[in-house]
């Protein structure tokens, strides 16, 4: 009868381990978003999840105490009973039975169980589980500080809540992985991870560079300015007087508009100067994130990008920015510009002028673009010189053939995956 009892005890020890065992699986592997959905929906066990996961490591703790706790109370049990029938060979056969029994039962089916449905396993252990943490959390609580008084001995400081991922990162990894899998498509893949990158490339990175920004010479003829700005194919153009990089003033094609109304049609009476708006320069280290803040705040559209000796780098848009996000737009005044072919052999002519992001988005490659902005740029830097044509090189599992240089420029290449 005694032996029954303990047995029963033992059942029950194995059942407790299973319930510990699968709650920490289906509590760790949860969906926070989710969680956090439901408890706004106001279910009540999920306001349990969130507050545990707020402190994981002291939830991780009291779980594994209790796991522990009554993996080694059945095992002590078990092999009580089997000395008693067994005498000193009962020492083997419990740990045998034992271990049998804790792994099938109380580790691989609870945690196979929870990991097939962590967020209704969580659910539903919620309640339980948040009572025992509270029982049991200061005695988790000093567990912990021990052990991280422990590890800094070692040298390993353990900040409290340190994550080793920062949200951006675990939010592009969901979001890689997801799209692996087939849930999301490569357009929604590029737009949030565009959304991301705001905080890590700066300006000086999709800025229009000065060799290519279409201005506007405040000394020219009247007619001439209005002509030049009413057929470019932007809305604003910059300003100079005396050298190009004297910028003076932002002309909108449609304060021209009003201004040539006022004059009744005569571009010969319209001051360039009063008609323009005051530049805006902004460093070309500043985040695209602080800069679309900056956008949004001063309701402007256009600055201009200056390097640390105030020389003009650039020009960076609104438009820019929200292209990072969305890929590109194009409008019905903009020049079809692509830079980036196609051909029937697999190779892919590209415009030295390409930035190394446009392409990767369009082919779903994975350049780097840390060294370098454009393509161009990638060839020189990893070459290490100015290529002549017709050189070919092989990096980044890619072989790029130099199709045409102007002057110290790269103006076209052939590029094949290896």
């Amino acid at each position: 009868m005694e032996i029954l009892i303990v047995a029963l005890v033992v059942l029950f020890l194995v059942i407790m381990s299973a319930f510990f065992s699968g709650s920490e699986t289906a509590l760790t592997a949860t969906s926070r978003a989710r969680m956090h959905q439901f408890e706004a929906n106001g279910d009540l066990r999920a306001r349990s999840v969130n507050a545990m996961l707020s402190r994981q490591d002291r939830l991780i703790g009291a779980l594994l105490i209790g796991n522990n706790l009554v993996n080694i109370l059945g095992s002590a049990l078990a092999t009580s009973v089997f000395l008693t029938i067994f005498g000193q060979t009962g020492v083997a056969y419990a740990t045998i039975g034992m271990t049998v029994l804790l792994v099938i039962f109380a580790e691989v089916l609870p945690k196979s169980w929870a990991i097939s449905n962590p967020d209704r396993f969580a659910l539903f252990v919620a309640p339980v589980i948040r009572r025992f943490v509270v029982v049991v959390g200061p005695l988790s609580s000093f567990v912990n500080w021990l052990v991280r008084r422990i590890l800094k001995f070692f040298g390993v400081d353990l900040a409290d809540n340190e994550s080793m991922l920062t949200a951006h990162e675990e939010i592009r990894g969901a979001v890689e992985v997801l799209h692996q899998e087939g849930s999301v498509v490569k357009e929604e893949r590029d737009r949030l991870g565009g959304l991301l990158d705001l905080a890590e490339l700066e300006v000086s990175d999709i800025m229009v560079h000065r060799t290519s920004m279409r201005m506007v010479n405040a000394d020219l003829d009247p007619r001439t300015i209005v002509a030049e700005i009413l057929q470019s194919p932007h809305t604003r153009m910059p300003v100079w007087r005396g050298e190009t990089d004297n910028i003076v003033g932002i002309v909108h094609a449609k304060d021209i508009l009003r201004a040539l109304h006022a004059v009744e049609n005569d571009p010969a009476k319209i001051d360039i100067l009063k008609v323009a708006t005051k530049p805006w320069f902004v460093p070309d280290t500043t985040s695209l994130r602080d800069q679309l803040d900056a956008f949004l705040r001063r309701k402007a559209h256009v600055a201009l990008v200056v390097d640390e000796y105030g020389e003009v780098e650039g020009l960076v848009t609104l438009e820019d920015i929200i292209e990072e996000i969305v890929g590109e737009i194009a409008d019905e005044h903009d020049i079809d510009v692509q830079g980036v072919r196609t051909e029937a052999d697999g190779s892919v002519v590209v415009d030295g002028s390409v930035p190394i992001r446009d392409i990767n988005r369009a082919l779903d490659w994975n350049l780097p673009d840390d060294e370098a902005t454009t393509i161009a740029g990638l060839v020189i830097h990893e070459a290490q010189t100015i290529p002549a044509e017709k050189q070919a090189f092989t990096f980044h599992g890619m072989r790029f053939v130099v199709m045409k240089r102007e002057k110290n420029r790269i103006t076209k290449l052939r590029v094949r995956p290896v």
